[in-house]
């Protein structure tokens, strides 16, 4: 919060009524300015520039409404409010297409008045806030593409810069939607290789029949289909970077394949004899505890150390909700310019409820949560109303209190859990499901499958 007082310039002609405003407005804590007229009132706005505007209608040489048009000209985020004694619907209703943010009648309702005032205060201050954020954004809050200065962040930060110059693997684990593409390229953004190309493949997303066609490649006829040679995606990153995400969704027949190419840089296509030397830097991410999927039989625990040299883990969006400002003034500047909307920022009640939900999906629910807000949103604020009932109605979590699986149940576990209590929340409506948790629809069909459930 900013500690400056609220500037108001009250203009109007009548002497008496300047000075009893001027009484209330010191007593509620504002920062006085008075013009006895509109156009001391507008050469006034130049030299004390008030945050807000109290004008009379009628007055001599400049009507209220010429200088509601001629302030609103040179700020149209000005709140000013008219007041008049010759009660119009007509006046009322010009007043508010001009842009005033409110009309009173005289004798003024000071109770109505310093209501009014309360909201002006509050939306005030809300531009305070974003403008300093978008500050911060401009001079960059964050690290690469990231967004965020809070400690876990920063900490990640020092070890990706302290690893990206080297050519050593690196396991980049995190749950859905915490960034771990971002982090591979950003590793790959800040290393000798990053004039090479960056190839990133997800496992999960693939056919367990094509994977190795599309890893290593394959010959003309090496298979049914097989119509023309191809390239796979160690020779398309040649002198550069290969992302595997989701490696524990790999088949584990062609775990030793790709355990062979790391040792001896080297890729044979499928149903060819020549072997092409690769030079490329081998990044993998899981979603899953690394060791884990070890232990479940799902990742080769030679692959796993031969590709652990370090380990990146992002932390959740609850573990760093310090970020959620930053991200979500990040996102709606996004969405501005992607839907030609002109939202300011969130209202303070929309921001306390982003803060507090868990986020099972991470900065992606953020994203697409905020891109449907800054779409409903008709004005300048986010309010509570444009984001979906779910969250609305997510009950806050215990200050101090962190999202924690019952002890002894696996991270696996934890997310099978996860998803199908979503999915019983959504009726089964798989689409739904996966918008809320920030996942693909393939993704989910894929772990139903795993889970052996139709």
């Amino acid at each position: 919060m900013n500690n400056r007082p609220i500037k108001v310039l009250v203009v109007d002609d009548e002497a008496a009524m300047r000075e009893v405003l001027e009484m209330r407005l010191q007593e509620w804590g504002f920062d006085i300015c008075l013009a006895g007229d509109g156009l001391e009132g507008k050469a006034m706005a130049e030299s004390f520039d008030p945050d807000i505007v109290i004008s009379d209608v009628i007055m001599p040489q400049l009507s209220g409404m010429e200088l509601l048009r001629d302030l609103k000209a040179g700020d149209p985020d000005r709140p000013i409010i008219l007041m008049t004694a010759q009660a119009s619907i007509d006046l009322a209703v010009d007043a508010m297409k001009q842009g005033a943010q409110d009309y009173v009648t005289k004798p003024i309702d000071y109770t109505k008045l310093r209501e009014t005032l309360k909201d002006v205060e509050q939306e005030i201050e809300l531009r305070r806030e974003s403008r300093k954020i978008r500050t911060q954004l401009d001079r960059g809050a964050g690290f690469g593409d990231f967004i965020g200065t809070s400690k876990p962040m920063r900490e990640i930060y020092d070890l990706i810069s302290s690893i990206s110059a080297s050519d050593a693997s690196v396991i980049i684990t995190g749950e859905s939607g915490t960034g771990k593409e971002l982090a591979a390229r950003t590793i790959h953004n800040l290393s000798l290789r990053s004039k090479g190309p960056f190839v990133a493949i997800n496992a999960a997303a693939i056919p367990e029949n094509l994977m190795e066609s599309e890893m290593f490649g394959h010959e003309k006829g090496a298979f049914t289909g097989a119509t023309a040679m191809q390239t796979g995606c160690f020779e398309r990153a040649n002198r550069g970077t290969f992302l595997l995400d989701e490696i524990a969704e790999m088949p584990i027949a062609l775990q030793p394949k790709l355990l062979r190419v790391l040792e001896n840089r080297s890729v044979r296509r499928v149903g060819g004899n020549q072997e092409f030397i690769v030079d490329v830097r081998v990044l993998a991410a899981t979603n899953r505890e690394p060791r884990e999927a070890v232990e479940a039989g799902k990742l080769r625990e030679d692959l796993f150390y031969r590709l652990n040299v370090f380990t990146v883990a992002l932390p959740p969006l609850r573990e760093r909700n310090a970020d959620i400002p930053l991200l979500a003034q990040s996102f709606i500047r996004e969405f501005n310019q992607k839907h030609k909307s002109h939202v300011e920022s969130c209202k303070n009640e929309t921001m306390e409820i982003l803060k507090a939900y868990s986020w099972p999906g991470n900065v992606r629910e953020l994203r697409n949560i905020l891109e449907r807000a800054a779409i409903l949103a008709k004005g300048a604020w986010i309010e509570p109303s444009h984001l979906p009932p779910y969250l609305r109605n997510s009950p806050a979590p215990e200050k101090g209190a962190r999202t924690l699986s019952p002890q002894g149940v696996t991270a696996a576990e934890a997310e099978k859990e996860l998803i199908l209590s979503t999915l019983r929340l959504t009726n089964n409506n798989k689409a739904e499901a996966a918008r809320q948790l920030g996942l693909d629809v393939k993704t989910i069909r894929n772990k139903l499958k795993a889970y052996g459930i139709s």
